[in-house]
């Protein structure tokens, strides 16, 4: 394969990405909800919104109507990312309509995602989380080649259709040609409780497929996150999982953090 120059982000100690061949699987909730956990945790997180043809990252974080800061440094422009529940924020969303579609070609997209990279003022960060748009395509390949990735998180839902995209995601960054190391697999709508009765579970799409998963691959289940219409209302008005009475979820997130993540 092909060298590519790579992407040096030196104030960027870890970055991992969030991936699934799926769309719908709850990666950017996922993704939204994990940094915010880690900067609930102590430590300085950055959120990209690499899904440059749908991003919904601004959405989630209720900073829609938002425009990055841009400055001078030498010959260079860089922005400063939004900030908000103590996460900085990049997404190609600030730039674009809600109603405007990006008619690129993959190259164009590939670059967007780049310059998003490389022109922000990330300042000393801990995690970057990368929030990948489903498939293996160019953005993936992007961000595989070009930066140093400390590791993958693979979400999946509990049923085999989802198993199988999710199964295509892991094989990519299990490329001899790009190696990257696979941290865990998220189990995203793992189960339903109905408010009212806090004490059943509904196993709706199925139950044992994220523990399938990570042991084919050989890696732990990191997380069981629970379907919850309240986190889904949140995230459309801009609120996380801790934003809500949600215990459950806010638990489930915790229990990533303190599993996977030591102090950078």
């Amino acid at each position: 394969m092909a060298a590519f120059e790579k992407i040096y982000l030196p104030e960027v100690k870890n970055i991992i990405t969030v991936a699934s061949g799926k769309g719908g699987v709850g990666k950017s909730t996922v993704s939204a909800n994990l940094a915010i956990a880690l900067a609930r945790n102590g430590y300085s997180v950055a959120l990209v919104d690499a899904d440059i043809f749908g991003p919904s990252i601004p959405k989630m974080f209720g900073i829609e109507d938002a425009m990055p800061e841009v400055f001078e440094e030498g010959e260079k422009q860089l922005m400063m990312p939004i900030e908000k529940y103590g996460v900085k924020v990049m997404s190609i969303g600030f730039f674009v309509k809600n109603n405007q579609g990006l008619i690129w070609r993959g190259p164009m997209a590939s670059n967007a995602l780049t310059q998003l990279l490389e022109n922000t003022q990330w300042g000393d960060t801990d995690y970057m989380i990368i929030d990948f748009p489903p498939g293996t395509s160019d953005i993936q390949l992007t961000a595989v080649q070009k930066l140093t990735l400390t590791g993958a998180l693979i979400v999946t839902t509990p049923q085999e259709i989802a198993l199988n995209d999710a199964r295509k995601a892991a094989s990519l960054f299990r490329n001899k040609d790009l190696e990257v190391p696979i941290l865990g697999v998220i189990e995203n709508m793992s189960w339903f409780t109905p408010k009212p009765h806090p004490d059943e579970r509904y196993y709706i799409f199925g139950q044992g497929g994220g523990e399938k998963l990570a042991k084919e691959l050989n890696v732990p289940l990191v997380g069981l996150i629970p379907l919850i219409a309240e986190v889904g209302e949140a995230a459309e008005k801009g609120l996380s999982v801790f934003n809500q009475e949600s215990q459950v979820a806010i638990e489930a997130f915790d229990r990533i953090v303190s599993s996977l993540f030591v102090k950078a």
